[in-house]
C-alpha cells in the first residue's frame, strides 16, 4: 500500500501577502481523494521528530535558538517565514514524516511525504523556506539503525541542494546528487557528489536526455541500498522561481523514468515533494498529483 505523510499543520498560516503557496498542503491530498488515486487509509499523520534525531544532523545551538524563538533578525529573514512555535513544530513534524515514509519504503517500495524536501536547510542554519533538513535527518536515521548502508539522494527541484549536499560533503555513505537550474538560486553554491547545471530555457527534451544518461549510470556505480527524490515541480515553464521551461508532461515523464527505474532495480525510494510556485495553483496540484499517481501506477 501507497503511504502518505501528511499532517493539517503542513498549511501553515502566513501573514497576507507571503507569496509561498501553502495552500498546495491541503489541496493535493483533497484531489488525490477526490480523484480516487488514494483512499484515506494511504495517509497517515507523523508525530513530532525527536531532539536525538534532529540533533544527529543539526547543530544544538540552532536547534534551540528555533526551540527558544531566539534565532536573530537576519538568520530569520534568510528562511523566509515569520518564526514562531507553530513552524518550528511543522519543521520537526514535516521531518518525522521523512523518517517514516522511509520505514514504510522499507516495506512497500515506496513512500511519500506530501511535504519535506527542505534541502536548503544545513546543520547550523536555514535558508530558503526551510527550517530542518527533513532527507538528511532520515538518511542519517537509516544509516545509525543499519537500515540502510549506501545512499542515493536524487534531488531534481529546480534549486541546487545546497544545505543537504553541505551536511554530507565528508560522508562517504550519503552520494548527492543535484540536477538544478545554472542561473537559479542559490546564487553561490555548495558541492555535491554530483551536480549538473541545466542551461536556463532547456525544456523537456534536453532535461530528460541529461537525466536518462545520468541516473542509471549513477546508481550503477554507486550501488545505492536506498534512495531519496526530491520531486519539486518548480522545473514548469510556468513557474515564477523556476526558467527551465519543462512541461507538465515533461514533469511526469522525468518522475515516471526516476520511480520506474526504482522499481525496476528493487531499490526503495522514499519522496518528498519540494518546491512548485506557479501563479497558478491548479497548476502546481496538477503537476504534484502526477508523482503520487505515478507511485500507484509503477508500485500498486
Amino acid at each position: 500500500m501507497l503511504k502518505i505523510a501528511f499532517h493539517p499543520i503542513y498549511k501553515y498560516q502566513l501573514p497576507p501577502g507571503h507569496r509561498f503557496p501553502m495552500e498546495k498542503y491541503e489541496l493535493l491530498p483533497q484531489q488525490l481523494l477526490h480523484e480516487g488515486t488514494c483512499k484515506a487509509e494511504n495517509f497517515f499523520e507523523p508525530k513530532i521528530l525527536s531532539e536525538e534525531n534532529i540533533l544527529a544532523v543539526h547543530t544544538k545551538e540552532y536547534f534551540e535558538s528555533l526551540l527558544n524563538l531566539t534565532l536573530d533578525k537576519s538568520a530569520a529573514r534568510k528562511i523566509g517565514f515569520p518564526l514562531s512555535e507553530t513552524l518550528v513544530k511543522r519543521g520537526r513534524i514535516i521531518s518525522q514524516g521523512t523518517i517514516d515514509c522511509c520505514e514504510f519504503a522499507l516495506n512497500y517500495g515506496i513512500a511519500m511525504n506530501i511535504a519535506g524536501g527542505t534541502h536548503h536547510s544545513y546543520a547550523d542554519h536555514g535558508e530558503g523556506f526551510c527550517l530542518f533538513n527533513d532527507q538528511a535527518i532520515a538518511a542519517k536515521y537509516l544509516l545509525k539503525k543499519g537500515f540502510a548502508k549506501r545512499i542515493l539522494i536524487v534531488d531534481l527541484d529546480v534549486h541546487q541542494g545546497n544545505g543537504t549536499a553541505k551536511i554530507f560533503e565528508n560522508n562517504d555513505s550519503v552520494f548527492t546528487f543535484s540536477m538544478h537550474g545554472a542561473g537559479n538560486y542559490p546564487f553561490k553554491k555548495e558541492k555535491s557528489n554530483l551536480d549538473i547545471a541545466v542551461p536556463d530555457g532547456s525544456g523537456d527534451a534536453v532535461y530528460l536526455q541529461i537525466l536518462k544518461k545520468t541516473l542509471p549510470k549513477l546508481i550503477e556505480e554507486q550501488k545505492p541500498d536506498f534512495i531519496f527524490y526530491l520531486s519539486g515541480v518548480d522545473i514548469l515553464e510556468t513557474d515564477k522561481l523556476g526558467r527551465l521551461n519543462c512541461t507538465v508532461e515533461g514533469c511526469k515523464e522525468r518522475d515516471r523514468f526516476v520511480l520506474q527505474t526504482c522499481k525496476d532495480l528493487h531499490i526503495p525510494v522514499e519522496v518528498s515533494m519540494g518546491g512548485g510556485y506557479s501563479p497558478e495553483i491548479k497548476i502546481i496540484i496538477e503537476a504534484h498529483a502526477n508523482t503520487f499517481r505515478l507511485a500507484q501506477e509503477i508500485f500498486f
